[in-house]
């Protein structure tokens, strides 16, 4: 269903050869250029370690050398941890318009969806996750850096709605830098309609599990995904509603190292696991297993 967002032209980086290109005494030698395909390489942004593209795809982006836990946008996500087979995707023409009249925000909404192969920042759909039924909301970061404007939340709202008709568990895997900003008012009106939503989602007795990955900040942190019936967060995710140095220069404290990372959320009762990605697909899995009821339709 995803394929084609994968789908983008090759581009080359020149790489020159080991001769050296002299040029003090009016000597050039020319140099042989080989070309490379960009992309084949990848460097950790944690340790700086490179490694082939592919190698790390077959490691699910997360570095062999140091366990960083790379983004992923929501079809990666979806692959990774959905059933290959069955997953429908729902809502899928729903796009942003500009409700303000916001300078200059239509023409970024068209260069996002350029840029990013999507069509706003959170997917939503029904599938399975190892034979057991869900509906997933799964955001991207690389589309607008996964802000939650009016769409967004509309389209995380119907998801939980279809959950709630279908007794089915419901499962969000957020990241976002908070409310669009373009969107004012009505961004921030998503927090309570999410929110309410998940209200309604929990007095029929469903299941939400949240999901959360690096970063998840702003007004997603402080509604839907911290509400889960069970919170999990991926090794060293960043989460938490204002920035560190927002926080520091307001408190005028210096913040633990680790301060906002899952593991420190985990110690101080933000969380209830901390999963490694390579087990996520199981721990779900396992989850939705011990909770699942007869009468699913």
């Amino acid at each position: 269903m995803f394929k084609d967002l994968f789908q983008k032209k090759r581009k080359y980086a020149t790489i020159p050869s080991d001769r050296a290109l002299h040029s003090g005494d009016q000597e050039t030698q020319e140099r042989p250029k080989r070309e490379i395909p960009e992309g084949l390489m990848t460097k950790c942004g944690k340790c700086g370690t490179i490694q082939y593209s592919k190698e790390l795809e077959k490691n699910l982006k997360v570095c062999p050398n140091c366990g960083y836990h790379m983004r992923l946008n929501a079809p990666e996500r979806i692959k990774m941890t959905l059933d290959e087979e069955g997953f429908t995707e729902f809502d899928a023409d729903m796009i942003s318009v500009d409700p303000l009249g916001f300078p200059g925000y239509s023409t970024k909404l068209e260069q996002q969806t350029l840029k990013s192969g999507l069509r706003e920042a959170v997917v939503t759909g029904r599938g399975t996750i190892d034979g057991q039924p869900v509906v997933a909301a799964v955001m991207s970061f690389d589309f607008f850096t996964g802000s939650m404007g009016s769409v967004v939340g509309e389209k995380i709202t119907r998801a939980i709605e279809h959950a709630i008709e279908h007794k089915l568990p419901m499962i969000i895997f957020s990241t976002s830098g908070g409310a669009r900003m373009q969107e004012s008012i009505l961004s921030l009106m998503q927090m309570a309609k999410t929110s309410a939503a998940l209200a309604r989602l929990d007095e029929q007795g469903g299941l939400y599990i949240s999901v959360i990955t690096d970063p998840t900040t702003g007004g997603v942190s402080a509604s839907f995904a911290t509400l889960g019936d069970i919170n999990i967060a991926e090794p060293g995710a960043v989460f938490g509603f204002a920035g560190r140095i927002v926080i520091e220069q307001t408190i005028r404290q210096k913040l633990p190292d680790d301060f906002q990372t899952s593991e420190f959320n985990l110690q101080h009762g933000q969380l209830d696991m901390v999963v490694h990605r390579k087990d996520m697909r199981a721990t779900l899995a396992k989850l939705l297993e011990l909770h699942s009821t007869k009468g699913a339709n």
